[in-house]
This record gives C-alpha cells, sequence and structure tokens, in this order.
C-alpha cells in the first residue's frame, strides 16, 4: 500500500456496525421505517469512484504545454455533481483533509501511468498540508510519485484556502521541507480578496496564480490591466512566475499575451480531461502566434501626482492671535521669503491669514505703528481665508482657481489636515501645478472625448512597429469647422467633435484599431482590421449625414453659411464635412513613430486639398 494511502487509511472511522435482521418477532410488532442515510464523502473516496482529470498551463509566448494541473470529477450520478459541492460537502462531514489526500493519490497513480512532459500541479490546502508534513515524511508521501519515476522537481504544490493560516511559521516551515526536495510551490487564486501580499512576500511561491477575475473582460476594463502590469512589477521583485486564470476569449488572450504575462490557464486554452493533453487548443495556437497586437485598454490619467497639496505644502510656523502687528512687522522683516502667516487658536484650527504685501502696505502708512502696532495681528487679517485639505484632489484645487476670491494668488491659502494647521500654499505654485497637471493630462486623454492622447498613441505606434505587422494609420479631420465654432459657439462645436469621437468609435475594432483624439478636431485611428478602407467609408458616410441637424435649417437649406475666413474676408463656407487620410505601413518598417504619424498627416493635407473623404495613397516603406 502506498504511503498516501496509509496516511488516508490511519485517517478512516471505524465503520458503523452492520443493522442485524430480526428474526422470531412477533406478527404483531411494527418495524419502524428507517429513512435512507445521507450520501457519505467517506463512501466515495472508499469506493475509489473519484476520476481525476488534468488541464493544462500554457506558455503564452510560444504556446506549449508547460505543466498540467490535477482536478477530480465525480462519477455519473453522484450526490455532487460537480468538485465545488464535493468539496462543500466534505466541509460538511469534516473529511476535507481526507478527500485531499485521495485526489492526490489518484493524480499521482494516474500520472505515473504516462510520459506526459511538463509538471504536476496538486491541490492541497495549507492547513492540509501542514498536517501531512507533521505525520509523514516527504520521501514516503514521494513514494507514489517515485513509482513513475517523478522527481520532486516534476511537482508543483499548488496552496489553496491559504488566507485562513494562522500558524504561519508551521506553514512557512513545511514549505522549506518541500523545497528541500526540489519540489515548487504555487499560490492559487491570487487577489480574491482574500489572499495576502504578506504570504507571498514570506514564502516567494516559485509560481503565483492570478484569479480568473482579472481575466475576465480584461480588454474592457483597464483598471484590471493596471492591477496586472502591478502583479507583474511585484512578481519581479519576488522571483515568481504569473499564471493567469480563466482565459475564455481570444481578446483575453492576446491582451495577456501583449501584457508579458508568462503562462495562461482556461477553456480556450484547453479544457479538463481525463488524458492530458500533448498541445493547446489551435484557436489559442492562432492568437499566440498571431502578430496581431491587442489594443491596451487606459484609464484617463490622474493628474494627482502634480497637483496636490503635498506638492505646494510650506510648513511655515503659524502666529497665535496674541501676536502683536509689532511682532509681526519683525517676522516679514526677518524673512523676506515668507508671502503670508497664518493665524491659528491654541488647537491649530486657522483663525486668519495676514498677506505680506498688504500688511507691509498698512503699516508703512503714518501713524500705523503708533495706532495699532501694539493691537493683535488678528485686526487686519483675512479671517475667512482660502483652506484646502491636505489630501483634496484636483476639483478642489480647481475650485479654488475659479471661485470669486482671488485673493489667494497674493496672500496664497492655508493648507489644513482633519481641520487643523499643516502650512501654506501660494497662488503661483498652485496656478502652475494645475496647469501642468491639466497639460500633462491632455497629453494622455483629450478632456473633451475622454480618448486616448498624444502620448498613448505614440506608445501603441511603437508597438506596432516593433510587432513587425503591417498596419495603416488614418488620420481624421473636420473641414470647415472653424466657421461652424465661430458662428454657433464652442458649444455646439465641442457637439460636433463629440460628434466625430462617436462616428470613429462606432467603426472601429475596440481590441484591434487604437483610436486616439489628439487635439482640435483631429483624430488618428490605427487600423489592423484588415476591412480598414469600408470602416473609414462608413465614418465619413454617418459624419456627413449626421452633422447637418447641429446647423440651423437656413443653412442645411443653403448648403453652408457666410462666415468669415481665415483671412478676415466674408464668405460663404459649406457644411462640416470630414476627410480622412491613410498611410499604409508595410511590415517589418524601420520607420519612427515620428515618421509614422507625418506620414498620416501628409495623406490627410492631401484629403483636404483634394476635397475627397478618403486619401489611402501614402505608403510607409524602409
Amino acid at each position: 500500500m502506498s504511503a498516501t494511502s496509509d496516511l488516508l487509511h490511519s485517517w478512516q472511522r471505524p465503520v458503523d456496525p452492520p443493522i442485524m435482521p430480526m428474526h422470531n418477532m412477533s406478527s404483531t410488532r411494527v418495524i419502524p421505517f428507517a429513512p435512507p442515510a445521507a450520501p457519505r464523502v467517506r463512501d466515495l473516496i472508499e469506493a475509489r469512484q473519484l476520476v481525476p482529470h488534468f488541464q493544462p498551463i500554457i506558455d503564452l509566448t510560444d504556446g506549449a504545454v508547460h505543466a498540467h494541473e490535477a482536478l477530480v470529477r465525480t462519477p455519473q450520478g453522484c450526490a455532487w455533481p460537480n468538485p465545488d459541492a464535493l468539496f462543500a460537502a466534505a466541509r460538511e462531514q469534516g473529511e476535507t483533509e481526507a478527500l485531499e489526500v485521495e485526489c492526490i493519490r489518484l493524480a499521482l497513480s494516474q500520472w505515473q501511468g504516462l510520459s506526459t512532459p511538463g509538471r504536476l500541479f496538486l491541490n492541497i490546502s495549507a492547513t492540509t498540508l501542514m498536517k501531512v508534513l507533521a505525520q509523514m515524511d516527504i520521501e514516503r508521501i514521494l513514494a507514489v510519485a517515485s513509482k513513475g519515476r517523478l522527481r520532486g522537481s516534476d511537482i508543483v504544490v499548488e496552496l489553496t484556502e491559504h488566507e485562513h493560516v494562522k500558524d504561519f511559521d508551521t506553514l512557512l516551515s513545511s514549505v522549506r521541507r518541500l523545497r528541500r526536495h526540489s519540489i515548487a510551490v504555487a499560490l492559487d487564486d491570487f487577489g480574491d480578496g482574500r489572499s495576502s501580499l504578506r504570504l507571498w512576500s514570506e514564502l516567494k511561491p516559485e509560481i503565483v496564480k492570478i484569479d480568473k477575475y482579472f481575466t475576465h473582460e480584461l480588454p474592457s476594463r483597464p483598471e484590471k490591466v493596471q492591477t496586472l502590469r502591478a502583479l507583474m512589477q511585484i512578481s519581479q521583485t519576488l522571483g515568481a512566475s504569473l499564471v493567469a486564470e480563466g482565459v475564455e476569449t481570444a481578446e483575453e488572450l492576446r491582451l495577456l499575451r501583449d501584457l508579458g504575462i508568462p503562462f495562461g490557464q482556461g477553456w480556450l486554452l484547453g479544457r479538463p480531461a481525463a488524458q492530458p493533453v500533448p498541445s493547446t487548443l489551435p484557436q489559442a495556437q492562432e492568437v499566440i502566434r498571431s502578430k496581431e497586437l491587442a489594443v491596451i485598454p487606459e484609464r484617463r490619467r490622474s493628474t494627482q501626482q502634480r497637483a496636490t497639496p503635498w506638492t505646494m505644502l510650506e510648513e511655515v510656523p503659524a502666529l497665535p492671535p496674541a501676536t502683536t502687528n509689532e511682532q509681526l512687522f519683525a517676522r516679514f522683516s526677518a524673512d523676506e521669503s515668507l508671502f503670508a502667516l497664518a493665524i491659528v487658536d491654541p488647537e491649530q484650527r486657522p483663525l486668519g491669514l495676514v498677506s505680506r504685501q498688504a500688511f507691509i502696505a498698512r503699516y508703512a502708512k503714518p501713524y500705523f505703528p503708533e495706532l495699532f502696532g501694539r493691537k493683535s495681528c488678528l485686526l487686519f487679517a483675512n479671517q475667512i481665508p482660502r483652506t484646502v485639505d491636505l489630501h483634496a484632489d484636483i476639483d478642489a484645487l480647481t475650485e479654488v482657481l475659479t471661485s470669486e476670491d482671488q485673493r489667494y494668488l497674493t496672500e496664497g491659502f492655508v493648507i489644513t489636515e482633519l481641520g487643523r494647521y499643516r502650512g501654506l500654499g501660494s497662488g503661483e505654485k498652485l496656478v502652475r501645478r494645475v496647469t501642468e497637471a491639466r497639460i500633462e493630462a491632455a497629453r494622455h486623454a483629450n478632456p473633451l472625448t475622454l480618448l486616448p492622447g498624444n502620448i498613448p498613441l505614440t506608445q501603441h505606434i511603437e508597438r506596432l512597429l516593433a510587432s513587425g505587422r503591417e498596419f495603416v494609420a488614418c488620420y481624421g479631420d473636420l473641414n470647415q469647422f472653424k466657421p461652424f465654432n465661430d458662428i454657433y459657439g464652442y458649444w455646439r462645436g465641442d457637439e460636433m467633435i463629440l460628434l466625430a469621437a462617436r462616428c470613429f468609435t462606432a467603426h472601429a475594432e475596440p481590441t484591434r484599431d487604437f483610436l486616439g483624439h489628439v487635439g482640435g478636431d483631429d483624430f488618428v485611428v490605427l487600423f489592423q482590421s484588415h476591412d480598414w478602407e469600408a470602416r473609414c467609408e462608413a465614418v465619413v458616410r454617418e459624419f456627413n449625414e449626421q452633422a447637418r441637424a447641429l446647423y440651423d435649417d437656413p443653412a442645411r437649406e443653403a448648403g453652408g453659411v457666410m462666415a468669415e475666413d481665415r483671412h478676415g474676408t466674408l464668405r460663404f463656407h459649406a457644411l462640416v464635412t470630414l476627410s480622412i487620410g491613410a498611410c499604409r505601413v508595410n511590415a517589418n518598417t524601420r520607420a519612427t513613430a515620428e515618421q509614422v504619424a507625418s506620414c498620416a498627416a501628409g495623406a490627410k493635407h492631401k484629403a483636404k486639398q483634394a476635397q475627397v473623404a478618403l486619401y489611402p495613397s501614402q505608403l510607409l516603406m524602409d
């Protein structure tokens, strides 16, 4: 009998005594009805009715099978139709450890008769692992594996239910014992809301499996992309390989591949089966080997790092209200860098703010020192100063800029934390930081359409060029937009730009074609779709039809408006239309992102000059 069978046998409970038949009973005695016994997980284990299955774990760089995870299936007609129900019943009946050990025994027994390359992942809860190793040496546990010439390096112990561990030191000791026999450790379902970064840091597993939540709908969830990028950085720091679980669509797989996640697992790659599969499924192979790139969804870039009260905080000591004007003048005279001073009560709550410029001008007036020199400095202070919380966001700072009270430009503003004084901020820094933040944000995402701006666009061109695939860069621009904007105003001008954004968005394939708004009425689409010409024609057709609705009736009937041109001459301008210039970029070109952008802009210029909807003749080659 194998070591794991020995251990399983040692955990078995005594069998209930059989019910003896009743003989020689009086015919008048009624035998009570005995309901059938509820199904027991223990009976299923002892009957050896569980069936092992194996699901492949795929290398996303080349599509090769890297390993298989051992799973379990119940027989037909079982009271528990799936593993989740089976393990839930085992927990209720106190048979979790016995069930886990039986699953490992089955997996090893089946695996030893196969010649499948790659490693075998074995699921076991952290609690069961500690109990098993407390009762038995690893050498005995590996006895079953050794019959199939499995080495410790061929096995990965995948820890489940690890978030409930309280005896962390014992778990760490158990992991060390595994590693002494070259057995690798993996953390399962990391990121499901319960897993611990501390556990990852302390155990330093060779492999971390990312919960399928982060894979599901990944191409449309930029926050999940950011989370995966963060996990990749942690994995590089701690020396672990990542496995993305739950890969079910081609778009998810392509994006995981392009992000650099090394391994994947899911139904698109290979389903659980009684016999391990030698290769990944054809559909997944096609995606992995394709040169087509995923469009990485981008979140609107936060401006918080550039514009926060933290970045403007000047820790200037405040004054008590008993400070006299003479003492205040001495403070300003001693330090010419002070633009203002705050006055606070004993609990550090702001009472007022004194501007250097205003105070010095008042102090220089005749008789002011004699009349007010020994009075409280609060007398001429701004007793309702502008205050900003230390943790305020960019919107709160923008409110300061747009407020009717513009005294902050000279006297600054008070920065508080939980209502208590922390320091001062200057109006000059506020204006500069908020402006810089807005400009930087616009380079990443256009504030009107929220479409990606210049920086993400350039980054995607560079990715396409590095991939060596052919693509088409299309530059869209509105004709006669300035006269329309001059006559109808910026509000309706914004509506016209938003209409263009909607038309482009409707006809660009979001997982293949990258749409950017580079400013004003200029849009760029990087097409990987083969039918890009038909898509562009549909964009132009729909925009030109819908743009008419933004004019008033007389303009629509006339086919345009009378307005001044760029030289100030009044003339007739036709209705706004859309022109697109296309630059076809040859595969494996050595062009730069700047050259691609210039080529597309040149094609757009020719489209506008020729007054055509689409000018596709530009070709960028080596």
